[in-house]
């Protein structure tokens, strides 16, 4: 078996963090029993670009119960957990190519590596792999029987190749399943957004002013598990939609050039490049913290704050943080503009991965079946999947709920019976 990690005699460690993430992942865990007695996936090649962490392993290990032939790479250098990734080879016989901090030459090596295996599915975090084989491995597109994608990030990538009339073969949006973005992006980057913040900084956020960048999903956990905390929440947006549900929320709306001025953290949280810049950092006060919780390190323009500053000082508080003294003042970025909850912490909770990780496992087994019916397109997994997700894990908390009436259920049926 190939793989390449940084330690396979952290295999042990990595196991134990597996199965501690395991237990709270009751949904995955009744979908792998299915898998295991069905097999979906038999005789299917697999290639995953996801963040190595516990909460994928026990993705992985559901694939491999359904019987595919899977292989894992990492869809960011600082999100690898590298007791994961030795688990998973050591453990479940699972090849990762993936190594915390590995440089931006490395992860392009291990994307290929990932697609050297030929794969019939791919799952994504971003969309690397369906670019890659788009643009760089065009052989491999005519045996890809279906793509599954995480991300809003990956989703715009792709419904972008749609548009542009260049996507090879179909993709699910897993992430526009009810049962990933309203759990997923808010309650899982709302928590462990703030939790990178707090490790990486140490610093009380009751009583400071909070700036969001992005009022979508993500944007909207974080502002209320940042208010929550006890901070003034400023959120700054485009869409005048969003901005007026911000405000409705309760929250200060403002452009980034006013917000900068006032805030103590900022959080970008948009898909788009560039929403903090140079301009912003220098109307920004001294101590202000900077990070990103969007899937790129591009939200940031931290090539052109490197160029305003007069000094950079790296590893200020350990690895995570950088500090940019511009004018006469510093401003500190942590985790270099990558994701802050997988790069100063160590991403969602597994109670809310269980629910996206479901989806995938689920959409991935919809896709074989949908095998030759599917055209090039964007796909939002048929709502029978975010149904069953969502009773399974209601289930799991021992929450019921009602059911509709015979009565009821002819009532919603009918346009004859009005007032």
């Amino acid at each position: 078996m190939k793989y390449d990690i940084a330690d396979i005699k952290k295999a042990a460690d990595g196991v134990k963090r597996i199965e501690w993430a395991a237990r709270d992942m009751p949904v995955l865990a009744q979908i792998m029993e299915q898998f295991k007695r069905t097999g979906p996936l038999k005789g299917l090649r697999m290639s995953a670009c996801l963040h190595v962490t516990a909460e994928t392993a026990n993705l992985m290990r559901t694939l491999k119960a359904g019987g595919a032939d899977v292989v894992l790479c990492a869809s960011n250098p600082l999100s690898t957990q590298d007791d994961v990734a030795a688990g998973l080879v050591g453990e479940y016989g699972v090849p990762v190519f993936a190594r915390h901090g590995i440089d931006n030459k490395g992860y392009y090596r291990h994307i290929k590596s990932a697609l050297d295996h030929g794969p019939n599915i791919t799952m994504d975090d971003g969309a690397d792999l369906v670019t890659a084989i788009i643009t760089k491995h065009k052989d491999l597109a005519g045996r890809v029987v279906g793509s599954m994608e995480e991300t809003t990030t990956g989703v715009i990538r792709l419904r972008a190749m749609q548009e542009d009339g260049v996507l090879r073969f179909p993709v699910i949006a897993v992430n526009d399943a009810d049962t990933k973005h309203l759990f997923d992006n808010r309650y899982g980057t709302g928590q462990s957004t703030l939790d990178g913040f707090i490790r990486a900084t140490n610093k009380l956020v009751a009583g400071s002013v909070f700036v969001v960048a992005g009022y979508g999903w993500c944007g909207r956990g974080l502002a209320a598990r940042a208010r929550g905390h006890g901070a003034k929440v400023i959120v700054t947006e485009v869409d005048p939609v969003k901005a007026l549900e911000a405000a409705m929320d309760g929250f200060q709306v403002m452009p980034m050039r006013e917000a900068a001025k006032l805030g103590d953290f900022f959080c970008t949280v948009t898909g788009d490049m560039h929403v903090i810049r140079p301009e912003h950092v220098k109307l920004m006060k001294d101590g202000a913290i900077i990070a990103n919780s969007g899937h790129f390190d591009v939200e940031i323009d931290l090539a052109g704050i490197r160029k305003a500053a007069k000094r950079t000082v790296a590893r200020v508080r350990g690895a995570d943080m950088t500090r940019y003294v511009v004018g006469e003042k510093s401003v500190y970025v942590l985790a270099d503009g990558r994701l802050v909850n997988l790069g100063c912490a160590e991403g969602h909770p597994p109670a809310v991965m269980d629910m996206s990780f479901a989806t995938q496992a689920l959409a991935s087994e919809w896709c074989v079946k949908m095998k030759g019916k599917l055209q090039n397109k964007v796909y939002t997994p048929p709502k029978t999947i975010d149904e069953r997700v969502a009773t399974l894990k209601l289930r799991s908390m021992d929450i019921q709920i009602d059911k509709l009436t015979p009565e009821q259920k002819k009532y919603l049926s009918s346009w004859e019976m009005g007032t």
